[in-house]
Order: structure tokens, then sequence, then C-alpha cells
């Protein structure tokens, strides 16, 4: 989701958190990944803007910060 509200594909989610695009991909479907990695991802999401909603009776969520 927070990709997509960047309109970033893999390679550029890939790139800006300094992993493989395969990583991505075995993120987003959900299997484990090191806690480097996953920090990684979120970091490179929030630089980029993304804030990440909190569960709360809905689910998980994000939005994008205004700047």
């Amino acid at each position: 989701m927070a990709r997509t509200a960047l309109g970033w594909g893999v390679r550029d989610l890939a790139e800006a958190a300094e992993v493989s695009p395969n990583t991505v991909t075995r993120f987003e479907r959900g299997e484990t990944l090191h806690k480097r990695t996953i920090t990684a991802l979120r970091t490179a999401l929030e630089t980029a803007g993304v804030d990440f909603i909190d569960p709360n009776g809905g689910g998980p969520g994000v939005r994008l910060r205004r700047m």
C-alpha cells in the first residue's frame, strides 16, 4: 500500500532501501525477513513521505505526509 501510494515500483523501493527487488517482493508476499531489512524498507518509505497508521480497530494503514 505504501509503495503504491508513492507511485513507486518494486525497483524504486529496492533502490531507496538498498535491498534487492527480490527482497521487496518477498516482503510483500509476507515472507520472513531480517529485522534490519524491514527497518530499511520502512525507513525508505518514511523518508519518502509515508506515515504508517497504527491499527485502531480498523487495521493498519498508511497515508502520505503533507510536505
